[in-house]
């Protein structure tokens, strides 16, 4: 258990330091530590997507006051502060992904995407003409040495209620000398408490909890978005294969789906799996939502080199799933093979697996397949 008094001492390090300021509170502190650690810092705010005046919502990164915010904790700190519109790259890379990953059957992860493609690689790449050696950002992650070959490693945040390394597994190995996290060492209580302190105007900000360019429903996001044909009705199935309906349209569902089905039965269902090859979506109880193993394509190994035999992890099939011990069985073009310990529920394809070794974040991937069984 952290401390919320907590304070760690870091060397003083040389180098300017861009910081990806959002406008909430986690990017202010990042920025407010690295002065106090006496980094040259400057803010840099990235316009991604302006949603329309009916859509706005206090718990988006999206909203239109956030640029304020963010210019007026670097007008606070005293530090440059810049805006960079990225709308066209993020319309194409993250919202361009999120629709048509639902249009093929899938259930994407935009904001894994987000870190991939916008965050690290483009934000970098721009940053370095203010003269930048380094990018730092709000998520709660580390970066350290490994203990034997010095190479750097991300790293859980030693709170791990508040852990995002899970989102960051698309970070390449040779961007981690570059990356910095302050607040992997702090509680958010005590980063709101830093940023009281220091009289930055979202030390009480709401936390961004959402899809930030998506409204309360994606379904209907999905339905203002998706170009050429409508998505086609198709059979709901149950397990053995008999039909208990018909769906509006696999963009609709998702796998661990119970609400919407549009079908009784004398036991709760659930969407079990999507078949876009043939316009299907099965149903089935509870149970059989679990599975023992997946099937995980573009790996991405960040802290290790790719292994060449199989080895154990932890492995996390969401964000919010704990993890559990599981055989990596590394595959041809990227590709690995999980087998798990105990089954696993709702193994959704489109969302990210990531692989774990301790707190040490070993790399991950997109699960393209999971195996339905009984638990």
């Amino acid at each position: 258990m952290i401390q919320s008094s907590q304070v760690v001492a870091h060397p003083a390090p040389r180098g300017r330091v861009a910081v990806a300021m959002s406008g909430g509170v986690d990017s202010s502190v990042a920025a407010a530590l690295l002065l106090e650690q006496g980094w040259d810092v400057v803010g840099v705010h990235m316009k991604l997507h302006t949603p329309p005046e009916a859509q706005r919502r206090d718990k988006s990164c999206c909203s239109l006051d956030d640029s304020l915010d963010a210019r007026q904790v670097c007008a606070r700190l005293g530090i440059p502060f810049y805006v960079l519109d990225f709308q066209e790259v993020f319309k194409r890379e993250v919202i361009d992904y999120f629709v048509e990953s639902y249009r093929q059957g899938q259930t994407p992860n935009p904001c894994v995407m987000c870190n991939r493609t916008v965050k690290n690689r483009l934000l970098f790449e721009r940053v370095r003409e203010f003269g930048c050696t380094h990018l730092a950002t709000g998520h709660y992650a580390r970066v350290r040495p490994n203990p034997d070959s010095g190479a750097p490693e991300l790293v859980r945040a030693l709170d791990l209620r508040k852990d995002q390394t899970y989102f960051l597994f698309g970070t390449r190995p040779e961007e981690l000398p570059w990356l910095v996290f302050p607040l992997g060492d702090y509680e958010k209580p005590h980063a709101r408490k830093i940023a009281a302190r220091h009289g930055l105007v979202t030390w009480d900000k709401p936390d961004s909890q959402e899809v930030c360019f998506v409204p309360s429903d994606y379904r209907e996001f999905l339905a203002d978005h998706l170009t050429g044909p409508p998505p086609a009705p198709g059979p709901l199935l149950d397990t053995a294969g008999r039909t208990l309906g018909e769906h509006r349209g696999l963009p609709y569902y998702t796998v661990g789906q119970r609400r919407g089905l549009g079908v009784s039965a004398p036991h709760p269902l659930y969407v079990v799996a999507l078949h876009p090859e043939r316009n299907e979506v099965v149903l089935g109880a509870e149970e059989e939502l679990y599975g023992r193993t997946l099937q995980v394509s573009q790996v991405n190994w960040v802290s290790i080199p790719p292994p060449s035999q199989p080895r154990p992890a932890l492995v996390k099939v969401r964000y919010s799933h704990a993890g559990t011990p599981a055989l990596l069985t590394p595959g041809m073009q990227d590709t690995v093979s999980v087998q798990f310990s105990e089954p696993v529920k709702a193994i959704t394809p489109g969302q990210a697996a990531v692989f774990y070794d301790g707190d040490v974040l070993l790399g991950g991937g997109w699960i393209r397949s999971g195996g339905m069984e009984r638990a």
